[in-house]
């Protein structure tokens, strides 16, 4: 049985990120939020466009009033006035000044830039009262970056602010990795959905429907594929569909040492290899991952399978602790696809048998400037799928540690978008 690192690690370096030269598209910038960046982005402008003030004043050669005081203030005239978008008429000379805002291109001549408050205006004359620093809040052409060098490199997530240098860029499209596709189908005579009515001895699937969630969530696309019998046959064509269309495949169920659980033997027979095939974590020991062998008729990688444990916490913690960070290094993303691990201060007692390295799920809060984790209350079953709702952390005991006592620091992992 693998350890949880080991087996992490295996995954990771078994995942292949798209190929850029056949899985990008061009989106418009309205669109390609949380999208990943395929091709690092230049622009034509120099950022700030040209030298302009940052600051609400009076711009002003620096030779003039170097020396003022409000004891002795520099008494200039006031020969323009220039807002933001105006191009500026004059040229500053000795002894002039011009009134100008926040913005505002500096007007040739000028070299500083002397705030109002440090000022006192009397009709077309600006009194100096205090001596700035020379250039002081002038922000100049280029300073923030300069054209035709790289202003975005491709394999990172676009969010709100490099979407937002972007428009500034003027750059309306942008070539991005697509979505990766995932496959999702639940195993189990059992199983039914969730618009029919349950009969002794069945449960409904709300695998499926958490997965496909999880997936959306990850940036990738769900492909789902619904719930397939404990049939070896319809299993296995279920399977082979699954890897032609998908870069990654999920399945829940089948994956343990029962008389019904059918899905490594299936692998075995289709000749994928089998990488996992249990870990030493609780919930999720039963998990499968495995990779097929590349056909030329593919032309591309061939999609990662894990098959998940049934019980529906057992799906969600597994999904967090391997499948998303998969899926991130899948899409392309160059860093930052790891799991996040805080150090916080645990509010509750925790307990393990120390056996294997147990997740327990509960809440991140913020007490007094400090995170707390706080567990959710009811059973930590495989089973319980009810006590994970707006939960967004899981407390990690490594083996060998059965309690972390209340304000005792644990280790969490932090679950994204919740």
């Amino acid at each position: 049985m693998l350890s949880v690192s080991d087996a992490e690690a295996i995954i990771l370096n078994l995942v292949q990120p798209l190929d850029r030269q056949r899985n990008t598209e061009v989106v418009d910038l309205f669109t390609a939020d949380s999208r990943i960046l395929a091709v690092p982005v230049t622009s034509p402008l120099d950022f700030p466009h040209w030298d302009n003030s940052a600051m609400d004043g009076y711009a002003v050669r620096y030779e003039d009033v170097q020396h003022s005081s409000a004891e002795q203030p520099a008494i200039l005239e006031i020969v323009e006035e220039i807002p933001a978008g105006y191009q500026p008429k004059s040229t500053i000379q000795p002894g002039q000044a011009a009134r100008i805002f926040t913005g505002a291109v500096i007007p040739g001549g000028a070299d500083t830039v002397v705030m109002q408050e440090k000022t006192r205006r009397e009709e077309n004359r600006v009194f100096i009262l205090d001596a700035p620093k020379p250039q002081g809040f002038v922000r100049h052409k280029a300073s923030f970056y300069q054209a035709g060098t790289q202003l975005l490199p491709a394999g990172i997530k676009l969010n709100a602010s490099e979407i937002g240098v972007l428009a500034a860029a003027q750059c309306p499209q942008l070539n991005v990795y697509r979505r990766p596709r995932v496959a999702i189908f639940s195993t189990g005579d059992e199983l039914v959905t969730v618009d029919r009515p349950l009969q002794p001895g069945q449960i409904v699937d709300s695998n499926q429907y958490a997965l496909a969630a999880l997936v959306k969530e990850s940036g990738a696309e769900p492909l789902i594929l619904g719930i397939v019998k404990d049939d070896p046959v319809a299993l296995e064509k279920v399977i082979a569909h699954a890897v032609a269309i998908a870069d990654l495949v999920l399945s829940s169920g089948g994956v343990s040492v029962g008389d019904y659980d059918y899905i490594d033997k299936i692998l075995e027979s289709i000749k994928a290899k089998i990488h996992i095939r249990a870990v030493q974590m609780s919930p999720g020991k039963p998990l499968t991952v495995a990779t097929f062998p590349s056909t030329d008729a593919i032309n591309r990688v061939s999609p990662l399978y894990f098959g998940l444990p049934g019980n529906p916490a057992a799906v969600l913690v597994t999904f967090w602790r391997f499948v998303l960070p998969a899926i991130k290094k899948l899409s392309g993303i160059t860093e930052g696809w790891e799991p996040v691990f805080l150090k916080v201060r645990s509010h509750d007692e925790l307990r393990s048998d120390g056996k294997r390295e147990t997740y327990l799920w509960g809440k991140l809060q913020l007490i007094d400037g400090v995170y707390e984790f706080h567990k959710a209350g009811g059973s930590h079953s495989s089973g319980n799928l009810v006590n994970l709702a707006q939960t967004n952390a899981l407390a990690v005991l490594p083996v060998g540690k059965t309690l972390i006592s209340p304000q005792e620091e644990v280790q969490v992992l932090q679950l994204s978008n919740r």
